[in-house]
């Protein structure tokens, strides 16, 4: 099984075999150094499997000069001290005057250090803080623009991070504790990703690995993310009701939902989505309720963690209204995608354009032509390269394919179709 996705993305993306790959690298390494360069296959297989983790210097500005991107972004992850010698003799050193890449992406190993593992270092709750901070700011990336490539690794790194911590440190049974639950909550933001881009079997691994951590820290809250996930997971997958239906009762029974109203509601939530789903629409309808008795209850403002920021009554609205979607009930859904839209926060942006589109949809699905054109063309991007995330572009994937059929020949079609395809021209 490939571990590394990314570079095996890339390289798909690049029609390029691991003979072929080989071969343009070993160019890249002429160029850069001076001297052929000596990659084989067994170089690509081990980078693909996992094997590898961390390229020689040369070996890694070679692909970044190849694909143009970092080689964090290829799915490399650097090691966790600086000191750390690599695999095997060491290389020559690369002339970096010839070397021309992108930018480097922001990574763990940039920005939280690991001291030398031989001193075996005391890690506390400073670590912790730093890293809950790292988190904090992911989160709020991905409600600005949903999750990428990226994003996902990025959030694998500083999961590998938090692991690394346990493995190199002493700590006490606490900031270990804690330490798991960083690692839960950064795979559980790859996991995000993986799920917005639908790259089901990609999530699918995350997901195991993320559940891993959460149980090893015993952290039902990080537990009760991981299953709310894997509802909108198991709905991506054909025939995948039952699985999504019976992940969403066991997020629903989570301690964390018998502690917290707001964790039930949002829990009651996802269950009434997976329940509409599955056919069972006066169940999904009696759900809705008890999400919103829940959300009545809670104390707004208790110390939660950073992910559940996104969910209030703006929120709820909104898991309402695509209940309503999925149970034919049209006009109730507008009326609650309204609402969610005028209260939902600025900064949420994906899920004001998540949202925008499902207005548009349901618009349409009434026979409300023009105005489910107007409502679309709000979330196209207004400037070229500006990509929308993956639930909302497939979003508006399905509203152009029913538009074209339900009104082939009306003028705002016909404006539609033009900017939607200028649109999808620019997505990177």
């Amino acid at each position: 099984m490939t571990d590394n996705v990314h570079l095996a993305r890339h390289m798909s993306a690049a029609g390029l075999s691991r003979v072929e790959l080989a071969k343009r690298l070993n160019v890249q390494i002429e160029r850069l150094t001076g001297r052929p360069g000596t990659l084989q296959v067994r170089h690509i297989r081990n980078w693909l499997g996992g094997n590898t983790r961390w390229p020689h210097e040369r070996q890694r500005r070679a692909l970044e000069a190849e694909f143009g991107v970092s080689a964090e972004e290829l799915g490399f992850v650097p090691p966790a001290r600086s000191s750390a010698r690599p695999e095997s003799a060491p290389e020559d050193p690369v002339d970096r005057r010839h070397f021309t890449a992108g930018a480097v992406a922001l990574t763990a190993g940039t920005l939280l250090s690991v001291p030398d593992a031989a001193a075996r270092p005391r890690v506390g709750m400073s670590d912790v803080d730093a890293l809950e901070l790292r988190f904090t700011e992911l989160v709020a990336a991905d409600n600005a623009a949903g999750g990428t490539l990226s994003l996902e690794t990025r959030a694998l790194a500083f999961a590998h991070h938090a692991l690394e911590r346990i493995k190199v440190g002493t700590a006490s049974t606490r900031v270990k504790s804690r330490l798991y639950a960083s690692a839960a909550a950064f795979t559980g933001t790859a996991l995000w990703s993986a799920i917005d881009a639908r790259e089901i079997e990609r999530a699918e691994r995350h997901f195991d690995r993320a559940l891993r951590y959460a149980r090893l820290a015993q952290d039902p809250v990080a537990e009760l993310r991981l299953w709310s996930h894997q509802v909108l997971l198991s709905g991506q997958r054909p025939g995948g009701q039952s699985d999504a239906l019976a992940a969403a009762e066991a997020g629903h029974r989570s301690a964390a939902c018998r502690r917290d109203p707001l964790y039930r509601s949002l829990a009651t939530a996802r269950l009434a989505r997976a329940q509409a789903q599955a056919g069972e629409c006066t169940s999904a309808l009696r759900s809705l309720d008890h999400a919103r008795a829940s959300l009545r209850k809670a104390d707004r403002a208790a110390q939660r963690p950073s992910w559940i920021g996104f969910y209030d009554e703006a929120e709820l609205n909104g898991l309402t209204a695509l209940v309503m979607e999925d149970t034919g009930r049209h006009a109730d859904a507008e009326a609650f995608l309204h609402m969610a839209l005028t209260r939902l926060r600025p900064d949420l942006l994906r899920n004001r354009g998540y949202y925008s589109a499902t207005l548009a949809l349901s618009q349409l699905r009434q026979g409300e032509i023009e105005r489910a054109c107007a409502t679309a063309l709000t979330v196209l991007p207004e400037e070229a390269g500006d990509s929308l995330a993956g639930r909302t572009r497939t979003l508006l994937h399905i509203f152009h394919r029913e538009l074209r059929t339900a009104a082939p020949n009306a003028r705002s079609t016909a404006e539609w179709v033009d900017r939607y395809t200028q649109a999808k021209g620019t997505q990177p």
